[in-house]
């Protein structure tokens, strides 16, 4: 049998075709404009990403035999607000994950309301991307179409609506709406009056590997296939990514090394950490899982090689080093200001401790050390909650470079593990749809047996023991310079 594994992306969709031993038969992608209408805004017509879909179905199953398409599932830009009619008909443009025009309401949640009050509610605190905010948003400055909400959905779930006929979600991605009781998995009543909502325009919540119908008539007769195909609820994309990597059960942690940097950690069991540095989630493996985020980890690469260094040869620069630990420059890697731990949009990229003696390969290894440091603040908080992590699966561009994954392993002092696909989020959704369909039982039976390690790079103990003396002194970076950055502003 065969499935699809659909990647709705902030850019465009990618769609995967898997076959039930895992192998990749086609891949196809098609773009789609982003808006900005006012500084700050980001939004999207889902329109548009129907659109995408069919077109890229189309394509991506004309060669195969079209009654082996067993089913299809999601993964999907999280936290963007899409708002329906009575008729189901689209209201207003989606609100993105991205878009910045709901601090005023952040700040409403978090010190009117209470940050402890609505992290009690939903195992998180209101930052500017979450839904509940722009629900908030739209209320106040729309009335007219706030009253006229008959369901709230987020992105994939409009998609999956329209091939299914179905309002559903399920409990990874809704955990990012702040809208979602994470412990329970049920919608929080608390919430839903502080947005003044009820339970009813809420879509009807599922595991990301559940069955949420068959795609309908007017669906598959537009796409060609057939309407024996089942729709599975899917996940937001960080959650299905680390199924396409594996990191499901109980302990199990994935590096994404992009343009952001992400620390996921699975878990079976629901914990919150007290000062809401990391979001607490509910995961597409029907568990739980913790996620840390930093807004320039390969970004801050690619800024000193092409902007500053003005080179495109990384692995020459990289060849320059030649000693892990002992490099006295550091480098704090808040570009784009940061979210885990600090939560402060107006921090900024800081070299500190140059001398006459500072070289072009000591500031390159302060910026992949500074992002390795940066990414431990997030494990760090993981241990406080009495999770132990010994090994990391890692991906994104930054992840090509072997001295970069040393320096983790030495920094994060675990084991670096590279697998056999680089696929993420399609290959985890379409993992989604084999469980779904029954192909295997969990997802972590089918993660086990479809994701392989194909590469491991050990850490040095002597130079753990040097990088826990250089993160002692980062750690105090910040804070010093906190008062500076606000400052800068």
């Amino acid at each position: 049998m065969l499935y699809i594994g659909v990647d709705l992306g902030t850019s465009s969709i990618k769609l995967l075709l898997m076959d039930e031993e895992g192998d990749i038969k086609n891949i196809v992608t098609r773009e789609y404009p982003l808006y900005y209408p006012k500084p700050g805004w980001s939004e999207q017509n889902p329109e548009d990403w129907y659109t995408g879909l069919v077109d890229g179905i189309k394509e991506l199953t004309r060669d195969c035999d079209k009654s082996q398409i067993d089913g299809i599932s999601f993964s999907g830009q999280m936290h963007g607000m899409v708002i329906l009619d009575e008729n189901d008909k689209v209201i207003r443009p989606a609100i993105l994950w991205n878009d910045g025009r709901t601090q005023a309401e952040c700040d409403y949640l978090n010190h009117e309301i209470g940050r402890e009050k609505i992290s009690s509610y939903t195992a998180n605190m209101a930052l500017t991307g979450f839904t509940a905010p722009k629900l908030l948003w739209v209320r106040k400055h729309e009335p007219e179409n706030f009253a006229k909400i008959k369901k709230v959905m987020l992105p994939k779930d409009y998609v999956a609506y329209k091939l299914s006929g179905v309002h559903c979600t399920d409990v990874s991605d809704a955990s990012g709406m702040l809208l979602l009781d994470v412990k329970n998995k049920c919608w929080s009543k608390e919430m839903l009056e502080i947005c003044g909502l009820k339970e009813e325009q809420m879509a009807k919540i599922h595991e990301s590997y559940q069955v949420v119908g068959n795609m309908t008539e007017a669906a598959a007769k537009e796409l060609g296939l057939s309407t024996n195909i089942k729709v599975i609820a899917g996940g937001g994309d960080q959650a299905v990514a680390a199924v396409g990597t594996g990191t499901v059960g109980e302990g199990k942690c994935n590096v994404s090394l992009g343009t952001s940097g992400v620390v996921f950690i699975s878990a079976k069991e629901f914990a919150v950490d007290e000062n809401n540095a990391l979001h607490a989630f509910a995961h597409a493996d029907g568990r739980y899982h913790f996620m840390g985020v930093m807004l320039s980890a390969a970004a801050s690469n690619k800024w000193w090689m092409d902007d500053i260094l003005g080179t495109k040869e990384y692995g020459k620069e990289q060849k320059e080093i030649k000693e892990l630990g002992k490099n006295q420059v550091f480098f704090l890697p808040y570009l784009m200001g940061e979210r885990t731990p600090h939560n402060n949009p107006n921090a900024r990229g800081t070299f500190i401790g140059m001398t006459m003696d500072t070289t072009r390969a000591d500031m390159t290894q302060a910026v992949l050390e500074g992002v390795a440091f940066a990414l431990r603040d997030s494990f760090e908080i993981t241990k406080s909650l009495g999770v132990k992590v010994e090994r990391i699966r890692i991906n994104g561009g930054g992840s090509k470079s072997p001295l970069w994954c040393k320096i983790i392993a030495d920094v994060l002092d675990v084991k670096v593990d590279k697998i056999n696909t680089e696929e993420g989020p399609a290959f985890g959704a379409a993992i989604l749809a084999a469980v779904g369909c029954g192909r295997y039982d969990t997802v972590e039976e089918a993660a086990d047996k479809l994701i392989k390690v194909i590469e491991t790079t050990d850490q040095d103990p002597a130079t753990v023991e040097h990088y826990n003396k250089k993160y002692e002194i980062f750690k105090q970076l910040y804070p010093t310079l906190k008062e500076t950055y606000d400052k800068l502003v």
